[in-house]
């Protein structure tokens, strides 16, 4: 058994990143600082660099006071140090993001016009560049806006967006610039491509699967599928390609990952098998119901007349233990109530899995919809590993570093 505390610190995608975020004039300025925000409190080094038409909507002060660091906004500004503004912007920084990007700040980006402070930075760095437009729908469709973006895509820009909805001058369509917590998630997309898992594909499972009882009613579990989505946005980051197979859960879509959803448990294990054919690591975290009703009922059951109800189960695939393949790294999970680690053990070699994930959903903090969990590792060879009280994404890079050198060794 190891003490977890005192290994390697959990990765966190954005922890010292240098980002160097250009914000244009659009309506959409006023997202930027929730972005900004939200990236400085993930440990990234934000810098930001306001257009004139920036500074008119949000003010320099604002985006002082959320990142920490000073904001940038003239061209010619000789600071201190006598570096040169753009120049230093560009070689610092480990990403560039604009967002909003007007179809203005689109335009010189796609045909190198460096007459302000963002567009030069754009040109003189060679960071990846993750771009969010945001503009009128008219300005979005126009066929200079379209061939400006497929050209900064021929490029190796990033388009993250532009999201469909309700726009500034109240008519709908797209145009509106991703939600921050959208960017956020492109952001960590784009920096993980060189990760530890790049090249590798991930299929991740979750939620809790639903067997119907007849058209109305089903028998369901109290998974939220929370670990599950945290461990595809955790392979996400690291490079991976992610699969995610997932029950009904009232979570977002990940960003950069393929969404499969399903419902019953038959129509998971369809789904992950054909997922595992060419993958390297399945992580199984759904909750898949152990049986289904025999003969669910073609119409609503009523309950008049009766006094009792009898329905017939049958068991469900046990769908870690059915899929193989040559080098497939299998990780189970086992979600217990009383003695997890020991109930696991046992599940470990009946199941064919190289790891299996346990937690005792019954204590303070690990049950099914928190946002933290307290997990112990278990490997076929014997070993263990407890975590503390972590929130899930901590658990889940905890889970990926414990399976990347057994995918090392296939």
């Amino acid at each position: 058994m190891t003490d977890s505390d005192q290994q390697t610190p959990v990765f966190k995608p954005l922890e010292g990143r240098s980002i160097v975020f250009g914000v244009s004039g659009g309506i959409a300025a006023y997202k930027a600082a929730d972005l900004a925000s939200r990236l400085t409190q993930q440990g990234a080094l934000v810098d930001v660099i306001l257009t004139e038409g920036a500074a008119n909507m949000v003010s320099a002060i604002t985006f002082a006071a959320l990142t920490h660091r000073p904001v940038h906004e003239r061209m010619f500004e000789i600071p201190a140090d006598m570096r040169i503004g753009h120049i230093d912007l560009a070689t610092r920084a480990d990403l560039m993001l604009v967002a909003p990007a007007t179809a203005n700040t689109i335009a010189k980006l796609a045909h190198g016009i460096s007459d302000n402070l963002l567009t030069a930075t754009a040109l003189a760095t060679t960071a990846p560049l993750v771009i969010a437009p945001a503009m009128n729908v008219n300005m979005y469709r126009h066929p200079a806006t379209q061939e400006n973006i497929q050209q900064l895509r021929e490029r190796g820009a990033h388009m993250a967006g532009p999201a469909e909805g309700r726009l500034a001058t109240g008519i709908s369509g797209p145009g509106r610039m991703e939600e921050p917590e959208v960017l956020v998630g492109h952001v960590r997309l784009v920096l993980g491509k060189a990760g530890d898992y790049a090249g590798r594909r991930v299929v991740v499972s979750a939620g809790g699967t639903r067997e119907p009882l007849d058209p109305v009613r089903m028998l369901v579990n109290r998974s939220s599928g929370k670990m599950g989505y945290a461990l595809a946005e955790a392979a996400r980051d690291r490079g991976a390609e992610v699969t995610l197979v997932s029950a009904p859960a009232a979570l977002p879509e990940p960003v950069g990952v393929r969404l499969v959803p399903v419902e019953t448990a038959l129509q998971m294990r369809d789904a992950v098998a054909d997922a595992c054919r060419d993958a390297d690591l399945l992580t199984m975290a759904a909750a898949v119901a152990d049986f289904r009703p025999v003969a669910p009922a073609g119409g609503k059951i009523k309950r008049a007349g009766k006094n009792a109800l009898t329905v017939h189960l049958e068991q469900n695939p046990d769908i870690v233990a059915e899929i193989s393949g040559e080098r497939l790294i299998k990780v189970a999970f086992a979600a217990e109530t009383g003695d997890a680690a020991e109930k696991a053990r046992t599940k470990l070699a009946a199941k064919g899995v190289d790891l299996i994930v346990a937690n005792d959903v019954s204590e303070p903090g690990s049950g099914f919809g928190t946002d933290t969990n307290r997990v112990a590792i278990l490997s076929a060879d014997g070993g263990e590993e407890q975590l503390p009280l972590m929130d899930k994404l901590a658990v889940a890079h905890r889970i990926l570093d414990r399976a990347l050198p057994l995918l090392s060794s296939r």
